[in-house]
């Protein structure tokens, strides 16, 4: 991965005005991503909207750690059902016609 694709946490952290530790709570439940190098600590990129989502939940919501957790992974079973049932209805058109 390119370095250009990659934000470092502390400046992540400063624009959107939330926690370090925050950040890092979300890496320990799997949601994000850090990347390490030369000890520094950065984020992807493509991850910017779904952390956006994330600190929504959070802070505007006051939802905890563990909520968001669990509403993480119930949109992501909804955008793999949703794939899921364009891949069907697609077929089913092919075999319709």
């Amino acid at each position: 991965m390119e370095n250009e694709q990659l934000i470092p946490i502390e400046q992540f952290c400063e624009y959107y005005q939330v926690e370090f530790a925050f950040i890092h709570s979300l890496s320990e439940f799997g949601l994000v991503e850090i990347a390490s190098i030369e000890e520094k600590e950065y984020l992807h990129h493509e991850q910017i909207k779904d952390i956006e989502k994330l600190i929504r939940l959070h802070y505007d919501l006051e939802i905890n750690l563990e909520g968001i957790d669990v509403i993480s992974h119930l949109l992501q079973k909804v955008e793999s059902m949703r794939i899921e049932l364009n891949d069907l209805k697609n077929k089913l058109r092919f075999y319709e016609s």
